[in-house]
């Protein structure tokens, strides 16, 4: 007998409810935090915060930033591995819970500790609890694709209104209850996780069988090198900074970071482009995703200073008033996702209208850097009628934000998708991989570029971001036809 259909949450199985609501504390703790950290961080020791000049709360901030999504790499590995995505979503829940009650504490030492452990249980959760909803459908249910867009619906409420809650708290009555709200509802997420675990069957329960016993023994070898490495380079860190050999800073660990995410990013593509065992088809298409690469992180560089330079400007230099009710300038971080749920139906109405006339992945991969480039263009001129001290008027922000989500909308999910079909089979987890990598590399620069805001005259700084955003979408403009070719007929 045919087993029925379950139906029971908006016509999807009952355990989309469990991932949706864990998505969406996850990333209301996450964007909660976002709004709050770089002007924690450069907000005056007596008025509660670090007292920190903008280049090293920059660096921190595109550290942090950069790291959350590198880490997805080793969690992605250990998930498939040893724990299975279902215990890697938990142990991830944990760990950002934890790291975020840390950053309640006033203790400065203790504050980075958070950084450091909400950056691991990130890179657990995030890349595992997609893999969960993919898994609780059948391979041949049709509504594997729509039950994607609830969830990913869980993200943009999350997204939306923690800015608006922890922002609030954050700035108004006390930073640390800022950030131990994020801490609050992460742990919320986690015990409805653990009781939803009834209803997600045997999904991202096991990790994927060794194909033979001497595999099994390479994985377990380089379990065991990855965690001795990560214990010597901490020793060895801690020693060199303890002795006044090497003094650790925060720009010394971005400078470090820089050179690993170009060693990590050089062997991958080095592999990809000239090792391997590819086809002739094969390597053009890994070919064509080195320039989709390139392009999106380029992007996010310009994108994720949301939470950096467009804070410091919402802050700064804006009028963050409606009518006679003055806002938290961390309340801008909503407008993002708010604009991603009222744009995205329309925009995947016209790619629908358009059908086999809408322009290719690489066009609307141009399309994304010119949007983005626009956005800061806008907001040059903002920056231009602010610079003898006046405060401009919330629009500038808003317009902006709303160009960077058009172009989020023509990037962000065209990536994933095209990185998918044009990835070969055998290494399509890696190259997911790659796209979180691709992410982490564009905010390492987003935060390099938006620690001289203030150094750097902050029309120079928005009209640079602007230039390079627009030159890059024109000069992909130009290649889109050679690169589709090389994409070997994937649409």
């Amino acid at each position: 007998m045919t087993r029925p259909q379950d139906t029971r949450f908006f016509g999807h199985p009952i355990g989309l409810s469990t991932l949706f609501f864990t998505e969406m504390w996850e990333r209301f703790g996450y964007y909660g935090m976002r709004a709050l950290l770089i002007l924690f961080l450069v907000a005056p020791v007596s008025g509660g915060g670090m007292g920190l000049d903008v280049l090293t709360a920059g660096s921190i901030y595109g550290l942090y930033t950069a790291s959350v999504y590198l880490w997805s790499l080793p969690g992605g590995w250990l998930a498939d591995r040893f724990l299975g995505q279902r215990k890697a979503v938990l142990y991830g829940g944990i760990l950002i819970a934890v790291g975020y009650l840390m950053l309640a504490a006033t203790d400065a030492r203790v504050f980075y500790a958070g950084l450091c452990v909400v950056v691991a249980g990130t890179g657990l959760l995030k890349p595992n609890i997609s893999t969960i909803v993919g898994q609780i459908y059948g391979p041949s249910d049709p509504r594997r694709d729509s039950g994607f867009s609830i969830f990913y619906m869980g993200i943009n409420v999350g997204a939306t209104i923690a800015p608006l809650i922890c922002g609030y708290v954050g700035q108004r009555i006390n930073w640390h209850w800022g950030f131990a709200i994020s801490g609050v509802c992460m742990a919320l997420g986690v015990v409805q996780y653990w009781f939803g675990q009834r209803h997600l069957g045997d999904a991202g329960l096991h990790p994927v069988p060794p194909a033979s016993p001497e595999e099994a023994v390479s994985q377990r070898r380089w379990l065991r090198y990855g965690v001795l490495a990560v214990l010597a380079v901490a020793a060895a860190m801690t020693v060199l900074h303890l002795s006044g050999i090497l003094p650790l800073t925060a720009l010394l660990l971005v400078n470090a970071l820089g050179v690993l995410l170009l060693v990590i990013v050089a062997v991958l593509f080095a592999w990809m482009l000239l090792g391997g065992d590819w086809t002739p088809v094969e390597r053009k298409r890994l070919a064509a995703i080195l320039v989709l690469f390139i392009a999106a992180s380029l992007f996010w560089s310009a994108f994720e200073q949301a939470g950096s330079s467009l804070n410091l400007f919402a802050e700064r230099s804006t009028n963050n008033h409606i009518f006679l009710f003055a806002f938290p300038s961390s309340w801008f971080q909503s407008l993002n996702s708010f604009f991603i749920v009222a744009v995205a139906p329309m925009l995947a109405w016209l790619w629908l209208r358009l059908g086999t006339r809408q322009p290719s992945s690489p066009t609307k991969f141009a399309l994304g850097l010119v949007f983005v480039g626009a956005g800061y263009l806008v907001l040059m001129f903002g920056a231009l009628l602010s610079a003898g001290g006046a405060k401009v008027t919330p629009m500038f922000l808003v317009v902006t934000y709303l160009m960077h989500t058009v172009g989020e909308l023509c990037l962000s999910p065209v990536g994933l998708s095209a990185i998918t079909k044009l990835a070969p089979v055998r290494i399509g987890s890696l190259m997911m991989g790659v796209w979180f990598v691709s992410i982490s590399v564009g905010n390492y620069l987003g935060g390099r570029l938006a620690s001289v805001y203030g150094t750097l005259p902050v029309p120079v700084l928005f009209g640079m971001v602007a230039g390079f955003s627009i030159l890059a979408g024109l000069c992909l403009f130009v290649i889109a036809k050679p690169v589709t070719r090389l994409m070997g007929g994937v649409k």
